[in-house]
This record gives structure tokens, C-alpha cells and sequence, in this order.
């Protein structure tokens, strides 16, 4: 179940501390992924929600402010220098990713297959970085891509990982967002939750994709510095349940201990 373009979270109408228009230039900014080329407003009308001239009247704004490059000819937008500068200054100071990414590489070098560390974006996952192994028909995720908090492994043990206060919300809107699946993701989550107490790492065999396998396990930095999840993923038939569940969901534990233990050391310094 992949995850489609989300329309924004419109309920906050009593929040006289919300800024509505700097929230629809952000959603704006947001609806934009890897995958796209540039966007029309009539697209990113469409995807937000917004009516055709707010958007036209946002897009202008976030143009002229360097946020998006406007392509005459076509009559479309693709992200500008100013995201990008923000982005590469997020993950510059992203100790986490630094930490993790030669325990992760390591691990994909190991099984073949892919390492992720992620953050949540709303009901996704964005890979913030991944490490493949050198098997060349490994599962290949590129750092910014988006795979769905729900059906997830790394999105899984992220929402075990959550005081029930914070995952409870996110519950609500997963159940609004998939009311079909609702039955089977509240008994997959609960067994993710249980496994991530019992053992610190959850599977996800064929959950996301009935091709792939996977496992994933949480990462919450110290002094509640921020939580992320990582994951190991790949075909089926090159990570076997059995190698998952024995060798590789423990290594992802084992990997999240010892970034926390590291960054822990940093910030006594």
C-alpha cells in the first residue's frame, strides 16, 4: 500500500496561534517529491486542496522568494535553491545520520540488501539516509524518499516507539486515511508493539511490498533529541524471514544502542 500525495491537516480552526497562509506555502513546498518533474498549479491545486487561485497567488509568492523556480515556457514550478539550502543544512547538523551511516553501511554490506534511518513526515517515513550493499538488485531507496508510516516496518516500530499519548493521534488519522484496511493495520501495529517490547525490533514480511522483506527498529536520541527508526530491507528471496528475524532485526538494534550511546557521549562533552 503505497502512499499517495496527502492533502494537508486542515483541523486547526480554534488555533489562534497558527499561521493559515505560512502553513499553505509550506504545504505547498511539501507536496513535491523525488519522484516528480515540475508541477503545474492545477496539479498542486489538486494534491493540496487549495483553491486554483490561492495556489497561483502562493506559488508566486514562494517564487519570488527564491523557494521555487518558475519554468515560463511549461507554466510549471520545481523546488528552488532556497529548499535546498535548507535541506542541506538540516542534514549537515543531522549528528544522527553521521553516527549511523558507517554501522549502517556495514549492515548492508553484510546482507546485500538496503539500511535505512528515517524520520516521520506527517503518516510517512522520509529516508534521511541509506546505505545499499553491493548486490545490484537490492531494494534501492534514495535518501528523501517516502514510504508509508502504516505499512512499514521503519514506519511500524517509529509508531511502537511513541508514548500511546502521540501515537493515538496518529492512529486516528491512519484509520480515517485507510478505512478499509483498518482491521488488518490495528492487529499489524499491535504485534509491531508488542515485538518491539519483547525484542526491540519488529518484521515487516510482505507487509509493504509482497516482494520484499524487512525489519525495523526504533532510534530515540537522548534527552528527547528526536526519534527515528531504521530499517533493512530487500527482495524476499535475498532476505529470508528466518536471516530477519535471527541476524538482522538485532543488528538494527544494535546499531540504534550505539549511535545513542555515541551521540550520548557528544553531549556530555
Amino acid at each position: 500500500m503505497d502512499s499517495p500525495a496527502e492533502k494537508p491537516d486542515r483541523m486547526r480552526p480554534n488555533d489562534r496561534q497558527f499561521v493559515t497562509a505560512l502553513g499553505r506555502g509550506l504545504d505547498v513546498l511539501r507536496i513535491f517529491r523525488a519522484e516528480d518533474g515540475p508541477l503545474g498549479n492545477q496539479e498542486i491545486a489538486r494534491r493540496t486542496g487549495l483553491p486554483k487561485p490561492t495556489i497561483s497567488r502562493l506559488t508566486y509568492t514562494l517564487t519570488q522568494l527564491g523557494y521555487l523556480n518558475y519554468d515560463r515556457k511549461l507554466g510549471v514550478y520545481s523546488l528552488g535553491g532556497g529548499v535546498l539550502a535548507l535541506g542541506y543544512v538540516a542534514l549537515a547538523n543531522l549528528d544522527v545520520r553521521r553516527v549511523a551511516r558507517p554501522l549502517m553501511q556495514d549492515l548492508a554490506d553484510e546482507c546485500g540488501a538496503s539500511v535505512g534511518l528515517g524520520a516521520r513526515d506527517r503518516l510517512n517515513m522520509l529516508y534521511v539516509e541509506n546505505c545499499e550493499g553491493q548486490n545490484i538488485v537490492a531494494l534501492r531507496v534514495a535518501a528523501g524518499s517516502r514510504i508509508p508510516l502504516a505499512t512499514s516496518a521503519m514506519g511500524r516500530a517509529y509508531l511502537a516507539a511513541l508514548p500511546e499519548r502521540e501515537r493515538a493521534p496518529l492512529m486516528d488519522q491512519i484509520m480515517r486515511k485507510y478505512p478499509e484496511e483498518k482491521g488488518a493495520l490495528v492487529k499489524a501495529i499491535d504485534r509491531a508493539i508488542k515485538d518491539i517490547e519483547k525484542r526491540g525490533f519488529c518484521l515487516g514480511i510482505g507487509d509493504w511490498r509482497k516482494d520484499v522483506n524487512g525489519a525495523g527498529a526504533a532510534l530515540a536520541l537522548p534527552n528527547g533529541a528526536g526519534l527515528y527508526a531504521l530499517n533493512c530491507g530487500g527482495p524476499a528471496y535475498l532476505l529470508k524471514a528466518r536471516d530477519i528475524e535471527e541476524v538482522y532485526g538485532p543488528r538494527l538494534v544494535d546499531i540504534a544502542k550505539k549511535v545513542v550511546a555515541s551521540i550520548g557521549v557528544k553531549g556530555r562533552r
